[in-house]
């Protein structure tokens, strides 16, 4: 048998009873609200976890200022190996968050193990390695002598205090690591408010953080909806917020931020990442290309490619080849080890990319695979391929964050990088081709925070990771977090 059997640490975790994590212990809600969790394999609840409320947010925020003043003082060192510590508490444990994961959001398990619970360890020890080499710079001023004084000058990087991460629910434990590894690294105390539809993985990570020795309130965990980002964005006690989502709520999370005493924020945010196939592409290799850049977890990835642009003249070699490869697909349960696409994470999703079906076949667009919700339980569609009419139809100018890949052909160069920059994104984009010096030639023309040649989605921690216009402010990943996680100080001394 391919599908796998919840393990009984599993089944005993969904069952328990789930409170907030607030200054190194569970904490009870005030009060009876509660939040089910779906499993979007088959609509079932598998667990509930609790609403906070401003009580809840107030608590997390006193806790987290408390926890801050302790854990800045521990030494860098201590702070990473700390933090390495917590890396290998996950890898402990990868299989039990897999199954949590996979249980949560609908991810494949293969996807779950992979991603999702190992490139988190990996990115948290990455972030780790940086606690001992954040540091200032010394200047030599140039400030004139009167009376044979001297002047020295030095920076110092000091952390911000408390930091809200909120947490989208397309990768749960993944992003969540991205945000508290910032905080901590840099001597922060942090909050992470998971995605109400997918908080059961950051609930158990906050179990296998009570030993590794962070101080009481240096990680909190806070469980609700939307209203309880807007609490802790609003309070007077935090100072920053790091936020992951759609382009309107990262512009209402950044505007709340600047009216809460001009709180610091990071926004990454959605895209409309297109994919461009030169002539003499590989068709092969860009069929397999398509799959890995739009289809990988239902397409649910900010990422993820949804608009393709293909030279005229292989337009209809890659559709061939595109349809054969889709054609392949096995769609089932997530927890079945030889699925290939799972259902997406939760019903409202499943609903959008339905309107999204309709909208293209009452617009005309030609549907080469797919465009249908499929008619069983849970919450599944079909990988799904359109040609767009032109750039402005709407498939090709609205983010749908699903496994839906517009298709367009075109015929220059120039038309191609128009047809990349269109519209309001800017995170991502890729080129295939087997000409690279006809790529460096493109690259700077793109308007994305991240360019990838002859492939896509790919994140490595060093390599910082952003968008540009309406795709976010600021940069993870790399050495680019540090600028959005400490305060510069500047130090002068006349002697």
């Amino acid at each position: 048998m391919s599908e796998i059997e919840l393990s009984t640490e599993v089944r005993n975790f969904l069952n328990q009873r789930h409170d907030h994590f607030i200054g190194g212990a569970q904490h009870p809600n005030n009060g009876s609200a509660t939040i089910a969790v779906v499993n979007p394999a088959n609509g079932k609840t598998i667990a509930e976890v609790p609403n906070a409320g401003s009580t809840e947010a107030d608590a997390a925020v006193t806790a987290a200022r408390e926890g801050f003043q302790a854990w800045r003082r521990v030494s860098p060192a201590q702070r990473e190996i700390i933090l390495r510590a917590l890396a290998d508490r996950i890898e402990a444990n990868r299989e039990t968050l897999a199954q949590i994961e996979t249980s949560q959001s609908g991810k494949t398990i293969q996807m779950a193990r992979a991603f999702e619970v190992d490139q988190a360890v990996l990115f948290l020890r990455y972030y780790a390695g940086w606690a001992q080499r954040i540091n200032g710079q010394t200047m030599q001023p140039s400030i004139p002598s009167m009376n044979q004084e001297q002047y020295a000058a030095f920076t110092r990087r000091e952390p911000l205090g408390v930091v809200i991460g909120i947490i989208p629910w397309n990768f749960s434990l993944m992003i969540a690591i991205w945000k508290l590894a910032s905080a901590l690294v840099t001597g922060n105390s942090v909050i992470i408010k998971p995605s109400e539809y997918t908080p059961l993985t950051m609930l158990k990570l906050a179990e296998l953080a009570t030993d590794v020795g962070l101080p009481d309130g240096a990680l909190n965990v806070v469980t609700g909806g939307g209203e309880l980002g807007q609490t802790l964005l609003e309070h007077e006690g935090s100072d920053k917020v790091s936020f992951t989502g759609s382009i309107p709520t990262g512009r209402q999370v950044g505007s709340t931020a600047m009216k809460s005493d001009l709180t610091r924020v990071t926004l990454e945010l959605g895209g409309k990442n297109p994919m461009g196939f030169l002539p003499d592409v590989d068709t092969d290799k860009a069929a397999d290309g398509i799959i890995e850049a739009g289809f990988l977890h239902s397409g649910q990835i900010c990422a993820a490619a949804e608009n393709f642009f293909v030279h005229r003249s292989r337009f209809d070699e890659l559709m061939e080849k595109l349809s054969q490869r889709l054609n392949q697909f096995k769609i089932g349960s997530p927890m079945d080890e030889t699925t290939d696409f799972g259902p997406v994470s939760n019903a409202e999703h499943h609903e959008k990319l339905a309107s999204f079906f309709q909208q293209a076949t009452d617009h005309g667009n030609t549907i080469v695979h797919g465009g249908h919700t499929l008619d069983q339980p849970g919450y599944y569609v079909e990988p799904t391929v359109f040609i767009a009419k032109s750039i402005d139809d709407p498939l090709a100018t609205h983010e749908t964050f699903g496994p839906i890949a517009t298709f367009l052909p075109y015929d220059d160069e120039d038309e191609l990088i128009a047809y990349m920059n269109h519209g309001p994104y800017g995170l991502a984009a890729s080129l295939w081709t087997e000409n690279i010096s006809a790529a460096m030639r493109l690259i700077p023309e793109i308007q994305a925070g991240t360019v990838w040649v002859n492939m896509h989605t790919i994140l490595d921690p060093t390599v910082p990771f952003g968008g540009v216009k309406s795709s976010g402010i600021g940069r993870e990943f790399g050495d680019a977090f540090i600028d959005d996680f400490t305060e510069l100080k500047s130090v002068m001394i006349r002697y």
